[in-house]
């Protein structure tokens, strides 16, 4: 093989990796309104199962999960970044508990009390998110930074760059493959969490299951749960583009 196949070659695995998820979930959403479209569907059914609804729950459940996701990355980011710093390393502990706290209480319960305490919508669901999931951002965005080596940002340093062109230049950049990795995990958590916001009035696809649920309608509750899959799936698709853009050449 020539030198110029081979780029093609890799081009083409590349190219082929990145539409085998897009068609499997594709071919699961088809087979879905197949048989969605095959059943023999009550009133309520029809009305839980028609495009309009789905379409508007479904934007809802991404609006949650965007919303809450780029909050966790404004808080957690910048706040992982200054734990690695020398004059913030002794709050690590405290920081890391208060974040522990955040993840170890049930996120229904965080999505209670903020309702009752605060008010009920979209807000109360997107701060519990964001409590519930910024610890892996944190702790991804700290063991990131950490495992770069000493000695590349030695060398830089000894070039005249100062330590926030080092951190922006080399740091970063170098860690992008680790905090990339807990930002798909936040994704993948709110994609399911956000569901429970369906039981205070946030809407999101948890409608489509809880209506099934209580209403004793397997079919729409297989839709619900489908439909999340699938947004879950093509979420962590799309952050693993992102993570492949991102990545420094050569690592």
């Amino acid at each position: 093989m020539t030198e110029a196949q081979a780029p093609a070659r890799l081009r083409y695995r590349s190219g082929a990796r990145y539409l085998f998820m897009p068609v499997v979930l594709a071919a699961v959403l088809v087979v879905l309104i197949l048989w969605i479209a095959n059943q023999d569907r009550t009133l309520g059914e029809r009305r839980r199962t028609n495009f309009e609804y789905l379409t508007q729950v479904t934007w809802q459940h991404i609006e949650l999960t965007v919303a809450s996701t780029v909050l966790v990355l404004l808080i957690a980011i910048p706040i992982g970044i200054a734990l690695t710093r020398r004059f913030a390393r002794h709050l690590t502990g405290p920081i890391i508990a208060i974040f522990n706290i955040g993840q170890a209480i049930p996120s229904i319960g965080v999505i209670a009390l903020l309702a009752i305490v605060w008010a009920i919508g979209f807000w109360p669901v997107v701060v519990a998110l964001v409590i519930y999931t910024s610890l892996p951002v944190l702790r991804n965005t700290m063991v990131g930074l950490s495992q770069v080596d000493a000695s590349v940002i030695e060398s830089a340093r000894g070039m005249g760059m100062t330590r926030t062109k080092v951190l922006a230049t080399i740091e970063i950049p170098l860690a992008v493959p680790v905090i990339m990795a807990g930002v798909r995990t936040a994704l993948s958590i709110n994609v399911g969490t956000a569901t429970l916001g369906a039981f205070v009035g946030a809407g999101g696809l948890g409608e489509v299951i809880v209506a099934g649920i209580t209403q004793n309608q397997q079919m729409v509750a297989v839709v619900g749960a489908v439909l999340v899959a699938i947004l879950a799936l093509l979420i962590d698709f799309l952050a693993g583009i992102a993570e492949d853009k991102l990545r420094p050449r050569g690592i």
